[in-house]
């Protein structure tokens, strides 16, 4: 878990790190959750003389936004957990609830690499791939919470069998974790990682250009079919693949360029926040609340 005090201006003011603590059970998890944001108003309170005056929390897995509420997450055990209610009552202060990636694409479409484009992608490349769309300074949910999920666009039909029911899903072939799985195989080494890959493309090793290859063209697959439904002006790519750097961005834009016939070919970007763009993007809804204030469903708490 990560977290941070932000200020007014948007600026990290106080960061802070500790495990989940998911190995004792979501009920530990959403405890730990409440205490950790505790402990960081009473920094606040100290160290500043007063108190944060609105809370961002951004989750992973299925969340419902508009109502506050942890619907699912595989890796943390939990199901319909309301948490906006649980820490607005903890805190005594509004409190916003977000997804993790659609919380990190908020802060890099507004104050990071994605600043002053109209309609935005950003795709973190990690254990998986999700995404978040930007328009006009907010991410889209979609309609029942799924929206931006590109890392289930299938890019091989028929092919490898993902967790999600499908197969040949993009994130079974280009994600930091698929990488690492096909570069292990194609070496010989079970501790090799995407990184060594990326450090193997970079000094010529053939065996690595071909798994690398193959990954970014399975990214481009899926990449131009979200640009051709979205037709987003910035593509921001983040996550642990991105850090590869113009081994993966030369590439990559060659391959998605490749491939675009009408579409309009949008800038290919890194995300310029890194681990921080979960802690502003959380800070960025916190404001929101406090000057667009909340919505119809959410609960209005005061100290």
């Amino acid at each position: 878990m990560k977290a941070a005090l932000v200020g007014d201006d948007g600026g990290l003011l106080h960061r802070a790190r500790r495990a989940t603590g998911r190995e004792r059970g979501s009920d530990a998890v959403v405890a730990d959750i409440l205490d950790f944001a505790a402990e960081l108003r009473a920094y606040g309170l100290e160290r500043y003389g007063e108190p944060a005056a609105a809370a961002g929390l951004a989750v992973p897995g299925i969340v419902d936004e508009r109502h506050g509420v942890a619907v699912y997450a595989a890796n943390l055990g939990w199901r319909d957990v309301p948490l906006r209610a649980l820490l607005a009552e903890r805190l005594g202060v509004p409190v916003a609830l977000g997804h993790d990636v659609r919380t990190g694409g908020l802060a890099e479409g507004r104050i990071g690499a994605g600043r002053g484009a109209d309609r935005f992608l950003f795709v973190p490349l990690g254990t998986g791939i999700a995404g978040a769309i930007g328009v006009d300074g907010r991410v889209e949910a979609g309609a029942h919470g799924f929206a931006g999920e590109i890392g289930h666009i299938v890019v091989r039909p028929q092919g490898t069998p993902c967790p999600c029911g499908q197969r040949g899903c993009l994130e079974r072939y280009a994600s930091a974790s698929a990488v690492s799985e096909a570069w292990a195989a194609a070496c010989g080494d079970p501790e090799a990682d995407a990184a060594d890959c990326a450090k193997a493309v970079a000094s010529g090793d053939p065996n690595a250009v071909r798994v690398w290859q193959g990954a970014v063209d399975a990214l481009a697959d899926g990449l131009v079919t979200a640009l051709t439904l979205l037709d987003p002006r910035t593509l921001i790519i983040g996550g642990g693949l991105a850090e590869a750097g113009d081994v993966l961005f030369g590439p990559l834009r060659d391959a998605v360029r490749r491939r675009v016939t009408f579409q309009k070919l949008p800038s290919i970007v890194p995300a310029a926040l890194g681990d921080s763009a979960g802690c502003l993007g959380a800070g960025l809804l916190a404001r929101d609340l406090l000057t667009t204030g909340p919505t119809p469903t959410t609960p209005e708490v005061t100290a």
